[in-house]
């Protein structure tokens, strides 16, 4: 099992360094590292480049999440694992995923913040919680026209999938991806308790 823990880790990290945001450098020559609020996600996608290449980066972003604990699923089953130890592993992969988008190792560490990929990787373990989370998404987003509100009930939803599944490892991981996701918005509480924060009605009055 130690064996198949590292190589989840070492995998989903290597998919999660996949970013939509350099398909969109390819296509606009815009660096999203370097303007907005130099972050490579959907959000800065949307901001800086407009709906269309928040959508590109954001479908891109979910379909890795999902493509890898996809793959990590039809493995496990393929060579016998448990449903406890498939459970554990897919948790894991979601959260390599995650942590390879928000820490790639050629964007010197310092990548998105993950909330398209934690929406695949919902969708993948159970897409029951998946369309709990993503409709949690985006109704707080929109309803407080702060994006981030809405990012942090996909995590929440994520801790309560654990939590119901009742795996404790599973469980370690999910705290740990919210704690996470807390510190990777920092500076979007700081804005938001500054009045500066971009709210989601501006972003979407762009082509």
């Amino acid at each position: 099992m130690t064996l198949w823990i590292l190589a989840t880790l070492v995998c989903g990290y290597l998919v999660g360094c996949l970013h939509g945001s350099t398909v969109a450098r390819w296509i606009s020559g815009v660096n999203l590292k370097e303007t907005g609020v130099k972050n490579a996600g959907a959000s800065n996608a949307m901001i800086v480049l407009g709906k269309r290449y928040g959508a590109l980066v954001a479908l891109i972003d979910i379909g890795k999440g999902i493509f890898a604990v996809i793959a990590i699923r039809l493995l496990a089953d393929h060579f016998g694992l448990s449903a406890e130890q498939i459970t554990l592993l897919l948790f894991i992969t979601g959260a390599s995923v995650i942590f390879g988008h928000n820490f790639p190792f050629h964007m010197k560490f310092n990548g998105g913040k993950g909330t398209a990929t934690v929406i695949g990787v919902l969708f993948a373990i159970d897409w029951r919680f998946g369309l709990a989370g993503f409709i949690l998404f985006i109704l707080v987003a929109l309803i407080t026209d702060v994006l981030v509100f809405g990012v942090i009930m996909l995590y929440i939803t994520l801790l309560t999938m654990s939590i119901i599944v009742g795996n404790m490892w599973a469980i370690l991981v999910a705290v740990l991806l919210f704690l996470m996701a807390i510190w990777k918005h920092i500076e979007n509480f700081k804005r938001i308790r500054e009045g500066t924060e971009t709210r989601i009605r501006a972003s979407f009055k762009k082509k």
